[in-house]
């Protein structure tokens, strides 16, 4: 093995590919890579990615000229855009032949090189917690958690790796033979205390500011050092020496300075029943309809710097000013001789964005729309549920491969009570069916405009037709007439239901005693359970995947069970027809979610009612759908049905009037299976659950 680690190259001439080729058919073997795209990705997708991401470096490895790994660092990933000072490490593969040798080790270590010598000295990552081995590997190393400790919707936990700013601001201080030994140190796996794998933060508050502690060794000398994680900067840090002495070492600060929050209010303006919330801190604007849960429709900021977006799911702070002007208000961001001012008002039920700028012509942002029921209508008249990877495949990981609508069509989302609609233009990207990228190309005058009607009048009725996905066949049930016995059982241990039967119908999947990975979820082990999770229109997280609180489950009913750690409860009654679970948590702004993971074949056939249609699809046509109500075929042929019940008892199977409408069904494919949740922002939820032999029936329509 001759074992080479170079940078990407890209062709010399126009229209050569280069390495471009090389990675994508690397990408595209291996469907474990951490960038995956359905249908794959081609070789200008990955240049063009590479280019839109500010590529800082991005780093091959070749066993005997074969390309066998690949490590990025990046200054925004579409997702997130990194502060002054950090690179954000994605793309990071290794093929599965040369995983467990030297690649893993000589990619990393060749990354944070490069960063040291570039005064970049704060490396993020993201990391699938259900991926035991790369979590400890990066915990190992001295990776630590800074705000979320468990996934969010895209699946990852963000972690944080401060040993190279540590190391270079108390540099010039260490003296001789600490520098000599810290000159023969080969990897940070040992110069770092040992982490364990505990999904929770290491955020430790001192005197009001957020700081994480590290404990380096370097030979005999132990270097303590407290890093101030919003500013970051190291706070103090002192060296032990052999003997046991131990002194302060002076602080050197980094050659960059970060912006921190300043504790800018939102500026908020009305018309009619909509409301638009500007950020005081990064200009993200968001649009909300009254009555309606969580924002409508979210924009980012395009930022000074046209190479340098927002991302989708965070913004860093920006020297922005807000001057209100008639209907909206005006927003502006200068950096040296670049100027930004976006102008944004509401109009007769729409939203008009206007930017103009000096510097940069060009620029882009992300927009979100809130809507996760309804039906998505491309330029050719053809609709879809909307959900990522269902009319519009998933593109997050490489927006580059997201699909441009031709101009002219009308882009619409339906939800309860409200409906978004913009036009195709040619500048519209679709990263997945509700994540749209725009590009800020100017008219005639200067001038880039975005107009999104949001409509909150009259919903249309209903239709009463069953639309089927393309490739899903129409799903057909045979009916048997028995009546079954019923078998349950909760185990506090694993902290919900780990059986349950009708007849010889398993209508759920669990490892119980065991413990599992399930999609992104590392300690799977009930097939029924109740978390709390961040709200499910949370910006930089999203839903979760079911990670309980850390602590233990007590059986205060002969069906349910209650953790006193976080007042978070729930039970289970009982009917003919099936089971109703009743939740009950603490009120906080959190929501909470039941989640099962039904027994189900690798490809199960759903039939979900979203904004009062139906849907037939199968679950490798889409990774995420939300809905009203859902049913999916168990492994024997037979149905389970799930919807939102009353929070009173009932003893009605169909969903009662008087619950919730942002009582939500999400549905998420993964390798693992499917798993559904039942999400609420309520104190008190309630869910229906029932076997059946057929699906879902078409809604009645509405008048």
């Amino acid at each position: 093995m001759a074992l080479t680690i170079r940078p990407y190259e890209e062709g010399s001439r126009p229209h050569e590919e280069g390495d471009a080729q090389a990675v994508a058919e690397l990408y595209n073997r291996h469907r474990d890579n951490p960038n995956p795209v359905a249908g794959g990705i081609d070789a200008a997708q990955l240049a063009r990615e590479l280019a839109e991401r500010e590529t800082a470096t991005f780093l091959l490895a070749l066993d005997d000229g074969r390309l066998v790994g690949t490590f990025g660092l990046f200054h925004h990933t579409g997702r997130r855009s990194a502060r002054a000072g950090e690179l954000i490490a994605d793309m990071f593969f290794v093929h599965p032949a040369h995983r467990g040798g030297m690649v893993t080790g000589r990619l990393f270590t060749e990354a944070v090189e490069w960063m040291m010598r570039s005064g970049c000295l704060v490396l993020r990552l993201t990391v699938n917690p259900a991926n035991t081995v790369a979590f400890r590997l990066y915990r190992r190393v001295g990776c630590v958690a800074v705000g979320r400790a468990v996934p969010g919707e895209d699946g990852n936990v963000e972690l944080y790796n401060y040993i190279p700013l540590v190391l270079r601001s108390v540099f010039a201080d260490l003296g001789e033979q600490a520098t000599a030994a810290l000159g023969s140190l080969t990897s940070f796996a040992s110069v770092t205390a040992s982490r364990d794998d505990e999904l929770r933060s290491d955020v430790r508050v001192v005197d009001g500011i957020r700081t994480v502690d590290y404990c380096l060794s370097l030979g005999a000398f132990r270097l303590d050092a407290t890093v101030d994680v919003d500013r970051g900067t190291v706070r103090e840090a002192r060296l032990t020496e052999p003997g046991g002495a131990v002194r302060a070492l002076r602080i050197a600060q980094p050659p960059y300075r970060v912006r921190a929050p300043c504790g800018v209010p939102p500026y908020r303006f009305t018309e009619g029943a909509l409301t638009c919330e500007v950020d005081g801190e990064d200009g993200t604007v968001s649009v909300l309809a009254a009555g309606h849960h969580g924002p409508v429709f979210v924009s980012t900021w395009p930022s000074c710097r046209a190479d340098r977006p927002a991302g989708w799911r965070e913004g860093e702070p920006r020297a922005i000013t807000l001057e209100p002007v008639e209907g909206g208000v005006r927003v502006t961001e200068r950096d040296g001789d670049e100027t930004v001012t976006g102008t944004f008002t509401l109009q007769g039920g729409s939203l008009l964005q206007e930017f103009t700028r000096t510097g940069s012509a060009t620029g882009r942002i992300f927009q979100t729309v809130g809507l996760r029921q309804g039906a998505f209508t491309d330029t050719e008249g053809r609709t879809y549920p909307i959900g990522l990877g269902v009319g519009v495949r998933d593109a997050s990981e490489v927006v580059a491969a997201s699909q441009v609508p031709l101009p002219g069509g009308l882009l619409t989302w339906q939800g309860s009570g409200v409906r978004v609609s913009l036009p195709a233009d040619g500048r519209l990207r679709l990263v997945h069916s509700t994540l749209l990228e725009r590009g800020l190309e100017p008219d005639a005058d200067g001038v880039s405009r975005m107009r999104t009607e949001i409509d909150t009048g009259p919903v249309p009725p209903n239709r009463t037709t069953t639309a089927t996905v393309t490739g899903t066949g129409t799903i057909t049930a045979t009916v048997r007439d028995f009546t079954a016995p019923r078998r349950l059982e909760v185990e506090s241990a694993a902290g919900g239901v780990t059986v349950w039967q009708e007849g010889a119908t398993k209508v759920l999947r669990s490892p119980y005693p065991r413990v599992r990975s399930y999609g992104y979820h590392p300690r799977w082990s009930a097939g029924l359970w109740v978390t709390r999770e961040n709200s499910r229109h949370d910006r930089s997280a999203g839903l979760g995947w079911g990670v309980p609180a850390p602590g233990a489950w007590e059986a205060k009913h002969p069906l349910g069970l209650y953790a006193p750690h976080t007042g978070l409860g729930w039970e289970i009654a009982t009917t003919d027809d099936g089971v109703r679970v009743d939740v009950h948590a603490p009120d906080t702004d959190r929501e909470n979610v039941l989640w099962l993971t039904p027994h189900t074949a690798p490809r199960a056939a759903v039939v979900i009612e979203s904004a009062g249609e139906r849907w037939e699809l199968a679950s490798t046509d889409f990774r995420q759908a939300w809905a009203r109500r859902a049913s999916v075929r168990l492994s024997d042929g037979r149905w389970l049905h799930l919807a939102p019940a009353a929070t009173t008892p009932s003893p009605s199977p169909s969903p009662s009037p008087s619950s919730s409408p942002y009582d939500e069904l999400v549905l998420r494919a993964t390798p693992s299976g499917l798993l559904l949740g039942g999400v609420s922002a309520g104190r008190e939820s309630a869910w229906l659950l029932s076997v059946h032999d057929t699906p879902l029936p078409t809604p009645a329509p509405t008048t």
